[in-house]
């Protein structure tokens, strides 16, 4: 059955938008929370868990990419139609803007609130670990790309199907493990942007490190898995999967 483009937006849609409500507002919410201080073992958890979810209740009809990134690097493996690219990103980034907005909105609601970092993404003085740009540059474009590569690998028709959400959701959950105290873990343009637009204004401004190196990542991703690691045959003409959703 193939889906509307209005069923797969809207997959898009929530899938983002739970993504990060779910995994930025563990950290907002809960993380620094007196007794319960999740850490950032917790969020890290968090995202995985939001991932995880997100891919088996909507991979079906969008594919459960929740990713501005991992969409152009589908196309790029000839797992995506490059014609359904732009949608796809319009709508996960104004997902992820919606998550932010519901998410600031919950968060200002308690008494002495304050802004904080908002769980944006940054490098040099805004880095949790003070990491420089070319430290944080290295970090998402190393982490989308075996992102990517996982995410080819698992939903490959070599591998039995139904477990590429929970291969999938472990290891965003690995790469924040990782990946927090450099840049508090982007490898998702969409997430870093739906909590930008209404964090401290350094987050906007370092927002182009957040789109550049994620995509760069996943299309360095992409090329490595179609070109080295790829079954025989996966990409002959007559593959019946060349230009549907992963």
């Amino acid at each position: 059955m193939e889906h509307t483009k209005l069923q797969k937006w809207s997959a898009e849609f929530i899938g983002t938008f739970w993504l990060v409500f779910g995994g930025c507002g563990s950290a907002v919410l809960a993380a620094a929370f007196p007794g319960l201080g999740i850490g950032f073992v917790g969020v890290s958890l968090a995202f995985g868990l939001t991932v995880l979810t997100g891919a088996y209740a909507f991979g079906g009809i969008s594919g459960g990419h929740f990713n501005p990134a991992v969409s152009v690097g589908l196309a790029l493996a000839g797992r995506f139609k490059t014609s359904e690219l732009a949608g796809y990103v319009i709508v996960q980034v104004l997902g992820a803007i919606a998550a932010g907005g519901v998410l600031l909105l919950i968060a200002s609601g308690k008494p002495g609130f304050e802004l904080g970092g908002f769980a944006t993404n940054g490098f040099g003085e805004h880095s949790p670990g003070k990491y420089s740009l070319v430290a944080a540059l290295v970090c998402e474009v190393v982490m989308t790309a075996v992102f990517l590569v996982v995410i080819l690998g698992t939903t490959s028709k070599r591998n039995p199907a139904g477990f590429g959400g929970l291969a999938i959701g472990l290891c965003l959950t690995l790469i924040h493990l990782v990946s927090i105290p450099v840049t508090n873990t982007s490898v998702n343009p969409a997430r870093s942007t739906g909590v930008a637009v209404f964090g401290p204004g350094h987050a906007i401004d370092q927002l182009w490190l957040f789109w550049l190196a994620p995509i760069a990542g996943a299309a360095i991703g992409a090329l490595v898995y179609r070109l080295l690691l790829a079954a025989p045959g996966e990409y002959d003409d007559s593959h019946p999967t060349l230009a549907r959703n992963a």
